[in-house]
């Protein structure tokens, strides 16, 4: 399977790539509005999987050819680029490629981070709007920590929720995300539940900045 990472030289786009370049055998490609910074940031993220003892297939192009040779593609890019991204790339999607969603909304206040969407309701929701009728959206990845992703020394263990009104689409994320060892994908229904799922972000950022040995921290259902 070819996977595009859009957005793919920022934290969360690194942390996929690492992950799924050491554990499995699809075709990643890193998107970027430069294709240059694309280039570089493949072979560095093909590097440290080699120096984890992967051998990960990893390729830089611009954001639309990324998108165009993808069966899947992740908008790994901020809430306020996931539009103006979604219409970069619109023309290079069609109804057989899922379309991927990690971003949540926030902002940063004095005392900690606050859950902040748009006006859609969600940021998958938004994404739902941008994206062709005929393209199935899956939300998933929000609520992992960047830093504990692409360090490939640490074991995960944690769990990942997947939102999604298509069951084919949901079960392809859901197999991509459980590829990723120490990952397990949960269904947390329809796109219509996104904004709960978006919201324990902020949350656990909060709860890592004020613990000092809750560092990258993420969540597991028992």
């Amino acid at each position: 399977m070819r996977i595009a990472i859009l957005g793919g030289t920022g934290d969360i786009g690194e942390g996929l790539a690492v992950r799924w370049g050491r554990d499995t055998d699809h075709e990643l490609l890193v998107g970027s509005r430069d294709p240059e910074k694309a280039r570089a940031a493949a072979e560095d993220y093909a590097a440290a999987v080699a120096d984890a003892g992967g051998d990960a297939d990893l390729k830089g192009f611009d954001n639309a050819m990324a998108a165009d040779r993808a069966d899947v593609v992740v908008l790994a890019v901020p809430p306020y680029h996931v539009a103006d991204t979604v219409e970069a790339v619109e023309a290079n999607l069609d109804a057989d490629d899922v379309v991927v969603t990690p971003a949540a909304g926030m902002k940063r206040e004095d005392d900690g981070f606050r859950y902040h969407p748009p006006s859609a309701g969600s940021v998958t929701a938004l994404v739902r709007e941008a994206v062709p009728d005929e393209v199935p959206v899956v939300g998933a990845f929000h609520n992992l920590a960047a830093g504990r992703l692409s360090d490939l020394s640490l074991e995960l263990g944690i769990d990942t929720l997947v939102l999604a009104d298509d069951d084919e689409a949901a079960a392809t994320v859901s197999r991509l995300a459980e590829e990723i060892e120490g990952l397990r994908a949960l269904s947390a229904g329809g796109l219509s539940n996104a904004a709960e799922v978006e919201s324990l972000t902020p949350l656990l950022i909060n709860v890592a900045t004020n613990n000092d040995d809750l560092h990258d921290l993420g969540v597991r259902f028992e």
